[in-house]
């Protein structure tokens, strides 16, 4: 049996040194905005996930009983288990907080190209500020990551939105409350069903085709001109969706975003802004996304908090990287290899190995006899930095023979002075 579960990954030692450095870049940029990070179970109770009927995520969640026969799912995403755990101190956290994360999530659904059954999911959120501020410094979180790892906005843009602008105009059509929810469900799958099983979900909450065409229409809006032509000067859905591009101006952003009413976001808890990252050819999937979702803590039992921020999974981007050429080439990173030219030697060996580990270095000490030529194939194959050599002659006076494998030049050293 050499296959692991179907939609799962193994990540061999080559591909764990690229996530890492992908998750080092996912730290610096959270850290360089002054976040903090987070963890939680990846078990939890089933309820957390199905208070909000209608969602696709409810179908995709790895639920079961457990041996207390209690309802419980692995997490599908991590915002309902920071909701939780925000709730759990609710009167006690300091506001606002700037926390971030990077969970494995698992849900049930086919397999495809840039989706698996798990992934790796870099989540950054702020709570307890109101304002568009707070989003626009998650776009500012953003722009960081993808010019550490060597993206610009010719490669990517973000497009934003606005539930609020969606609540305006579904609203002249006297959609509201749950409706809203589901309508917001059924269009964020609009580039991804045919036309006609649109229509058909639409009408089973009582759409007819004429409010099915005016939604159309408003999805086609790409600008903030035409959205203020459309719902006016007054609109308060407007004026915030501009204030948001004027302080990612502040930053000097501006030619990362763009207005698009297309986006959606399918989960229903979103009342605000909302973002996807994409890449400017089309070829991939979003990259990540999130929004403002202020009224989360609510659908838990608790009280409301303002929150927003976007989840960042690891699959897509790493994709695109790839694809571009800007995945780095990581070696094991071993400062020495440590040889003991015979098993007499072995002893001593451990003990340079010893003295060089405590002085903060990497190394690789060769544990069984082997002829020198494979000592340096070895060395030259982990991309070691040195080759530390203890020799019978010159180990009985105190001192190792280093190579320097870059240059080749070889020098004897005392043992006291490794």
């Amino acid at each position: 049996m050499t296959q692991g579960v179907r939609g799962t990954r193994d990540f061999y030692p080559e591909d764990m040194r690229v996530r890492n450095w992908l998750f080092e870049k996912f730290h610096s940029a959270a850290l360089s905005h002054g976040f903090e990070e987070y963890d939680s179970p990846v078990l939890e109770t089933e309820e957390l996930y199905t208070r909000k009927s209608g969602e696709d995520i409810t179908q995709q969640l790895y639920n079961f009983k457990d041996k207390g026969d209690r309802r419980v799912s692995l997490r599908p995403e991590m915002t309902p288990s920071l909701a939780r755990m925000v709730m759990a101190r609710s009167g006690i956290l300091p506001l606002p907080i700037k926390w971030y994360s990077i969970p494995q999530c698992w849900r049930y659904e086919r397999t495809q190209r840039g989706r698996g059954r798990e992934h790796y999911q870099w989540n950054v959120d702020i709570w307890g500020a109101e304002g568009v501020e707070a989003d626009a410094e998650l776009i500012s979180v953003l722009a960081h990551f993808f010019e550490s790892v060597g993206l610009s906005e010719e490669d990517l843009v973000i497009r934003v939105s606005s539930r609020k602008v969606l609540e305006e105009v579904l609203g002249k059509l006297g959609i509201s409350g749950d409706d809203f929810s589901k309508t917001c469900v059924i269009m964020d799958k609009m580039d991804k069903l045919p036309p006609e099983a649109i229509q058909t979900q639409l009408a089973e909450i009582g759409l007819d085709q004429g409010a099915v065409s005016t939604i159309q229409e408003f999805l086609a809006i790409d600008g903030l001109e035409q959205l203020s032509e459309e719902l006016g000067e007054d609109s308060i859905a407007a004026h915030e969706i501009r204030s948001l591009f004027s302080l990612v101006e502040s930053y000097g952003l501006e030619e990362w975003i763009s207005f698009d009413a297309s986006v959606v976001r399918g989960l229903a808890y979103y009342t605000g802004p909302v973002f996807e990252a994409n890449d400017r050819s089309g070829d991939l999937r979003a990259i990540c996304g999130g929004g403002r979702y202020d009224r989360l803590i609510g659908t838990l039992g608790g009280k409301d908090l303002p929150a927003t921020g976007f989840g960042f999974g690891d699959m897509v981007i790493m994709e695109l990287l790839e694809s571009k050429g800007l995945l780095p080439v990581l070696s094991q990173g071993v400062s020495d290899v440590v040889f003991g030219m015979g098993p007499e030697l072995r002893g001593a060996a451990m003990k340079v190995a010893n003295q060089l580990r405590s002085k903060g270095r990497r190394v690789d000490l060769v544990l069984e006899d082997k002829r020198m030529k494979w000592v340096f194939k070895h060395a030259d194959r982990i991309a070691a930095d040195r080759l530390v050599m203890v020799m019978p002659d010159e180990w009985a006076n105190g001192i190792v023979k280093i190579k320097e494998l870059s240059t080749g030049e070889e020098r004897a050293v005392s043992f006291e002075e490794l």
